[in-house]
C-alpha cells in the first residue's frame, strides 16, 4: 500500500526526522488561506500522485511552456492561484503510464535552500531477509539510471536484526554520502529514526529523494515517498486509514475488497487461476503460444462461488480482454465450485469473447459435468498447454 508524500512527511514529523513546514490543500478555495500559513518566501506546490517524476510531468491538455507537477511561488498568492491551476487535471509521468492521474491534492510546503542532494532508501532485502539501506551522493535523480551507469555511487549495506541498527550504520551513510561536523550527528540520529519507522509500521519502502543539506549546513528530507506491506494492515490501522482508493485501479480494488489478488496488465486474455505459481506458469504459457495475458487474477485455495463470480466480473469488464482462459487445479479449491461461480456470472453479465476452461483434481468430473450441462458455449481443454493454444487461436480467429 502506497500514500501520497504530504502523508510520509507526516510520519516522518512524528518520528523526528527533519522536514519543511506545509500544508494539505484538497479544494481549490482551500489554497489561499492554506498558502498564508507558511512563512515563505519561497513556496513550492506539488501534485500529490501515486508516481515518481512529477517535477518532469505534463498535464494533459498543457498550454505552451506550463510546468509540471512541483511548481516554485514566490508569494502565497502565486502559490494559490498555482495551486488551483493543478487540482482535478490529469498529470502524466514516466511512472504514470500514458493515462496519467488525476490530481486530486496538492501539497504547499516552504522552500528550502539547497547546498547538497543526495539520496537515502530503506527497503527489504528479498535475498537476506533484512532491511537495506542504499545510499548515493547522486540526489534528485532516478536512483536506476545512477545504479545503471555509476555503481560506485551506489553504497548498498542491510542491518542484521539479531544486534539490530547502531551508530556504525549511521557513520557509514554520513562517509559515503560526504558528509562532514555536525552533519554527521545529525545523520546518525536520522538512520535511528528512519529505520525505527521502517521497522514500527510494517514498510517495505522508504525513499528520501532528495535529502538535502541545506545552505546553513543542516539535513533535511525534502521529498519522502513510503510502501506499506499490505498483509500487516490489519495491525497498522492508522496507516490503513491513510490509503487513497482514487489512485488504486479500479478492478484491483474491487478485488482486493473480495480477498482476490488481482493485478491488471496489458494484453488480451483474461486468466483465472487459484494459486501463484499456477497463475505465472499460466500467463507463461499464453506468452509461448504468442498472445499475452490481460492480468493476474488469484482466486486463492479457498475460493467460494461468490467470490469466484466477482472474480469473472472483473476479468469481463475488462474491455481488453478479448478470450478468457479459466485454469484450476482442484486441491483445496473444488472445481465444482469454479464452475458454478463462472456459470453464475456468465449468466448474469453474458459471455462476449472465446472461454476456455481447463479443471483438474478434486471433483474434476463434477465440475466438467456442470459447465457441459449448463448450455454455455465453453472450450474444453484437457491440460495446461492444450488450454493456452486454444484460447490464443480463439482470440486470434483461428
Amino acid at each position: 500500500m502506497n500514500i501520497h508524500e504530504y502523508q510520509a512527511k507526516k510520519l516522518l514529523k512524528e518520528y523526528g526526522a527533519p522536514v519543511s513546514d506545509g500544508r494539505v490543500v484538497l479544494r481549490s478555495e482551500e489554497a489561499k488561506s492554506a498558502a498564508g500559513e507558511l512563512d515563505g518566501p519561497i513556496w513550492v506546490v506539488k501534485a500529490q500522485i501515486h508516481a515518481g517524476g512529477r517535477g518532469k510531468g505534463k498535464f494533459k491538455e498543457a498550454e505552451a511552456g506550463e510546468k509540471g507537477g512541483v511548481r516554485i511561488a514566490k508569494s502565497a498568492s502565486e502559490a494559490a492561484e498555482e495551486a488551483q491551476k493543478m487540482l482535478g487535471r490529469t498529470l502524466v509521468t514516466h511512472q504514470s503510464g500514458e493515462a496519467g492521474k488525476t490530481v486530486n491534492r496538492i501539497y504547499l510546503e516552504d522552500g528550502a535552500e539547497i547546498e547538497r542532494e543526495l539520496y537515502l532508501a530503506l527497503l527489504i532485502d528479498r535475498n537476506t531477509s533484512r532491511v537495506a539501506f542504499v545510499c548515493s551522493t547522486e540526489g534528485g535523480m532516478d536512483i536506476e539510471e545512477v545504479a545503471a551507469s555509476t555503481p560506485e555511487k551506489v553504497l548498498t549495506f542491510t542491518v542484521d536484526p539479531a544486534s539490530g541498527i547502531s551508530g556504525f550504520h549511521g557513520r557509514r551513510v554520513a562517509f559515503a554520502l560526504g558528509l562532514q561536523g555536525k552533519q554527521i550527528k545529525q545523520c546518525v540520529d536520522l538512520i535511528f529514526r528512519l529505520y525505527k519507522l521502517f521497522t514500527e509500521r510494517d514498510c517495505e519502502m522508504l525513499e528520501i529523494n532528495p535529502l538535502i543539506v541545506t545552505k546553513s549546513g543542516n539535513l533535511k528530507c525534502l521529498d519522502a515517498k513510503m510502501g506499506f506491506d499490505g498483509n500487516a494492515m490489519y495491525r497498522q490501522p492508522e496507516i490503513a486509514a491513510l490509503r487513497d482508493e482514487t489512485e488504486e485501479d479500479p478492478k484491483e480494488l474491487a478485488a482486493s475488497k473480495h480477498d482476490l489478488n488481482y493485478i491488471a496488465l496489458d494484453g488480451e486474455i483474461g486468466c483465472m487461476v487459484n494459486g501463484a505459481g499456477l497463475a505465472m506458469a499460466t500467463m507463461d504459457i499464453i506468452k509461448l503460444y504468442g498472445s499475452e495475458p490481460a492480468n493476474f487474477l488469484d482466486v486463492g485455495g479457498g475460493a467460494t462461488k461468490e467470490k469466484v463470480t466477482e472474480a469473472f466480473k472483473i476479468i469481463t469488464s475488462d474491455p481488453n480482454v478479448k478470450g478468457i482462459l479459466v485454469n484450476i487445479f482442484g486441491g483445496i479449491m473444488r472445481c465444482d465450485v469454479i464452475a458454478e461461480g463462472v456459470i453464475a456470472a456468465v449468466k448474469e453479465m453474458g459471455l462476449e469473447v472465446p472461454l476456455v476452461v481447463r479443471l483438474e483434481g478434486t471433483n474434476v468430473e463434477l465440475g466438467k459435468k456442470i459447465i457441459n450441462e449448463s448450455g454455455l458455449s465453453v472450450i474444453a481443454a484437457d491440460d495446461l498447454g492444450d488450454a493456452a493454444q486454444k484460447i490464443v487461436a480463439a482470440v486470434k480467429g483461428e
